[in-house]
């Protein structure tokens, strides 16, 4: 078989999407590789299928249990022969898999990084023909990166053990220019091709939210959801635990997941989620790598993460199947708080010397500091996150909350005069609190003990409404006329910059949401959900609806006699094709997107039969 017909006899593709082919002929022809590809643009496939033609196996390094586990049970469902080789085997079902491996029974096997240096599988390695490494999640092996996993840097060390050197291949979808190098410079790539194809995924929608009731908007967006698969990311275990319980008392089907939870209920609660038995996760951020749920639809996060790597790595997990779904994050000024506690007392990376440590901290903070300007900016938020990954596009996308509000550019020079002026009068010794407080007027304790109601600033913008003053404060953060320290009392300091307005009499002009348009707390609605809420559907009409659900309570049943979750037997994305060609033939069904000749020997036949009675 040639490439052609492996991608549509076992992934049920016609043809190859962006830089695939490109990367995969240039793999078989015995080159090291990286693509940068986002999620949902099939990076797995720029391993899989060279996997299939080279004369050897195929290692794919990879992080994660969860990851393994999906991607090993996604290849067994389409007739590829895989297996992973990782700690949640049994002592037996580890050497049987081993020596499954040996008599050459998988082309592709899925490792974790701390195997690579056991005696066991270096016995294995040395005396079997290692076609290709790829790495997956490649950005692990970066100390720069925001997944950073000591254990990647065994892959190098392995890899020099081979009696013969496999070509090497690495893969992610979020990595900076820095972590790019590091790839390249670690990994030993020989003249790699490195492949970009761009981050965006167009199909999500990006928003951000701030207000004093964030659980009351969380819940209003979900009741509006209601039957929808999604993720809400929270900050730390307890809060978790706490919204979670609300949820639940609030009526919604609902399960949780962080690191303080058992292995039993951790891999409980994850099966639950992906295999649709409940449609809510409500996690940290140890759930989700690896994750391949196509039908996640929504992504919220109740807080914002310590990073842009963070945010775009989980925010990915929905819409995986190409169809429109969102992302949106819930901020509080607390949350800045909370991360720099984490980057203070982060007990990750331990086996990095304390030159090192102090520089990654001082990286963290940087990106956390970026991360937060991700929640004030009035630009385009697509813009921003891929200006961040060194892409630039328009600064308008018309898929995000400030693409959807009205703005006008509005004169605050007066503001920040006094703003500047109020920080320097007082000798830069007070947080953004006191600083508003003292030009707002406030009267209270903490600026009469200051006495910053003695400040020559005091109360000169009581007529500006103190969310606008905040407004114009985190506008000079991000341009640079203000900076904040990263300590524990975040005081506001002048900048090389701050003269240019002081003293030189620059005006500031900003991009400002008119009073009518301002968010209250709830996502906006772009028109293009149905009645139920369901966002890739909207072209259906009411049969083809009706037929949809048929189709997705037959992939349920397939799924529980397969023990696999539904989105293995087919994604959203190839029901819903089905209802568009309603296939009456074997030919017919072949030519709808996902299908492909294994899987329709498998249960082509019973989806036939489906359309066929819906039809009657």
């Amino acid at each position: 078989m040639d490439k052609y017909e492996i991608l549509k006899k076992y992934f049920g593709y016609d043809t190859f999407r962006n830089a695939q082919e490109t990367l995969i002929d240039h793999i078989l022809e015995g080159n090291d590789a990286v693509g940068i590809m986002p999620t949902g643009a099939g990076k797995s496939l720029c391993y899989q299928i060279p996997a299939l033609l080279m004369d050897g196996i195929t290692l794919v390094i990879s992080p994660l249990i969860s990851l393994m586990k999906d991607q090993v049970g996604s290849l067994n469902q389409a007739g590829i022969h895989a297996a992973f080789l990782n700690s949640s085997l049994t002592a037996n079902q580890y050497y049987k898999a081993l020596n499954f491996a040996k008599q050459g029974r998988y082309p592709i096997i899925y490792v974790a990084p701390e195997r690579l240096v056991t005696d066991e599988f270096l016995d294995f390695a040395l005396n079997s023909k290692i076609a290709m490494v790829a790495v997956d999640e490649a950005h692990c092996i970066s100390q720069w990166g925001q997944d950073f996993r000591p254990s990647y840097l065994k892959i190098a060390e392995f890899i020099g053990k081979l009696h013969k050197r496999p070509v090497v291949s690495g893969f992610t979808a979020t990595a900076t220019k820095a972590v790019r190098d590091d790839i390249i410079d670690i990994l030993q790539l020989q003249n790699p091709m490195v492949m970009t194809t761009g981050f965006d995924r167009s199909n999500l929608y990006f928003g951000v939210v701030s207000g004093k009731d964030r659980y009351g908007a969380v819940r209003n967006y979900l009741e509006t959801h209601q039957g929808n698969s999604g993720i809400i990311y929270c900050l730390t275990r307890r809060q978790v635990e706490e919204i979670c319980e609300r949820f639940i008392k609030d009526g919604f089907l609902a399960t949780r997941y962080h690191a303080g939870l058992s292995d039993e209920e951790r891999r409980k609660n994850q099966d639950d989620f992906i295999y649709d038995r409940v449609p809510l996760m409500i996690c940290t951020s140890a759930f989700g790598m690896g994750i391949d749920k196509s039908n996640v639809r929504f992504v919220l996060h109740f807080g914002m993460p310590k990073n842009i790597e963070s945010y775009y790595q989980e925010a990915g997990r929905a819409g995986r199947d190409g169809e429109p779904a969102e992302c949106i994050l819930y901020y509080s000024s607390k949350d800045v708080i909370t991360n720099q506690l984490f980057i203070e007392h982060s007990q990750d990376n331990g086996e990095l010397d304390a030159a090192t440590k102090a520089i990654m901290k001082e990286r963290d903070q940087d990106r956390l500091r970026k991360m937060t300007f991700y929640c004030f900016t009035n630009d385009c938020l697509r813009d921003y996150i891929l200006k961040y990954f060194g892409e630039y596009g328009s600064n308008y996308c018309g898929n995000c909350s400030n693409c959807f509000t009205q703005f006008e550019q509005t004169d605050v020079t007066e503001i920040a005069k006094a703003l500047l002026g109020c920080v320097e009068s007082s000798r830069q010794r007070y947080g953004t609190t006191v600083i508003i407080d003292t030009v707002h007027g406030a009267n209270t304790a903490k600026i009469k003990n200051y006495r910053m109601d003695e400040n020559p600033y005091y109360s000169t913008l009581n007529q500006v409404p103190g969310y606008r003053i905040r407004q114009v404060l985190n506008y000079l953060q991000i341009e640079g006329y203000l900076f904040v320290t990263e300590d524990d009392y975040g005081i506001v300091k002048l900048t090389e910059k701050s003269g240019h307005i002081l003293e030189e009499g620059k005006g500031i002009v900003m991009k400002l949401a008119k009073e009518s348009s301002r968010q209250t707390g709830n996502s906006r609605d772009q028109g293009r959900k149905n009645k139920k809420g369901s966002f890739q559907k909207d072209a259906f009409t009411k049969k083809e609806e009706s037929l949809f659900e048929k189709l997705r309570a037959l992939r349920l049943e397939i799924a529980r006699e397969e023990k696999v979750p539904p989105y293995i037997v087919f994604s959203d994305k190839t029901l819903t094709h089905m209802c568009l060609v309603k296939p009456k033939t074997k030919e017919e069904m072949m030519t709808v997107s996902g299908v492909g000749q294994f899987k329709f020997e498998k249960y082509g036949q019973r989806f036939l039969i489906c359309i066929s009675n819906h039809a009657q």
